[in-house]
């Protein structure tokens, strides 16, 4: 069954807000989101009776058949709530220097399907990217896009937030304690699930390329990962590594080492590898 993003967001006063799925009782007819009738009804050639799954990210799923549908608009009824919580164990933040390209899609996507709870954008010294500020709402509403759409896609009902750009050292020293996402998810980034994310973490560890003297993984984290919901940070450098300045500044605010295994791993491909680890150990 189809599994589509209803998007809650009242944060634009020239767009009338929409219900939480969860305020409407079973039975409710609602207003179909415009990316839904287009994907849904227009892309997919759905028909009236038609079912399909909602998600706002608040929590669980609803499956909604569709009622009526024009050139521009879709009512569909609620017809069950499915409470299904499908995220991972543990809640991960990444910090991940911004690639080039298909690169930083691909990360977004597989970090998504792996259950990753948010993605803070960053630069740095080697990074390839920096965003101009007219650059990144554009980009931040791309890559928050990727994200739902993975999540469509594998069933996890709490989209990771894409939080915008900050340099290594700004987000090293918490310099700003706001969560800044896209418009897309401005409401849902108030929810109370995502509000940890302002906490301190219950490890911090920085992906290593892998060096002789190191230890291979953090004595804590096997502790942490008993924890009932620990909380996990992990940075992940540019193709061309941290610099000097990065690594110390990451080390004193207790950044540790992490390596998997004995080779060097793209950037694209470590959130990857890194969060299948975390899902392996503590399963």
């Amino acid at each position: 069954m189809r599994r589509f993003f209803y998007t809650v967001n009242n944060d634009n006063a020239d767009v009338s807000p929409l219900p939480k799925l969860g305020e409407l009782s079973l039975g409710s007819n609602i207003e179909v989101t415009d990316s839904i009738v287009h994907h849904w009804c227009r892309v997919l050639r759905a028909n009236i009776g038609d079912q399909g799954i909602l998600f706002d990210g608040f929590g669980g799923e609803y499956k909604v058949e569709l009622q009526t549908i024009s050139k521009k608009n879709a009512t569909a009824t609620l017809l069950a709530h499915i409470s299904d919580d499908r995220t991972a164990p543990t809640i991960t933040q990444i910090g991940l220097v911004m690639s080039r390209g298909e690169r930083m899609d691909y990360a977004i996507q597989k970090a998504t399907e792996l259950g990753v709870t948010a993605i803070q954008l960053l630069s740095s010294h080697h990074g390839e990217v920096t965003l101009k500020p007219a650059q990144v709402e554009k980009k931040l509403a791309h890559w928050q896009q990727v994200a739902i759409a993975a999540c469509e896609q594998c069933g996890l009902n709490r989209p990771p937030l894409i939080l915008a750009p900050q340099s290594i050292k700004e987000w090293l020293s918490n310099a700003k304690t706001e969560i800044a996402v896209s418009s897309v998810v401005s409401t849902l980034s108030r929810d109370p699930y995502y509000q940890v994310l302002k906490n301190a973490a219950n490890l911090c560890m920085q992906m290593s390329v892998p060096a002789a003297g190191q230890p291979a993984t953090p004595n804590a984290l096997y502790d942490v990962l008993k924890q009932q919901t620990p909380y996990i940070k992990l940075l992940i450098g540019p193709e061309g590594g941290l610099n000097g300045d990065e690594c110390k500044q990451a080390e004193s605010i207790g950044f540790e080492p992490w390596q998997i295994g004995t080779r060097v791993l793209r950037t694209e491909t470590a959130p990857v590898v890194a969060l299948a680890t975390l899902h392996a150990l503590s399963t």
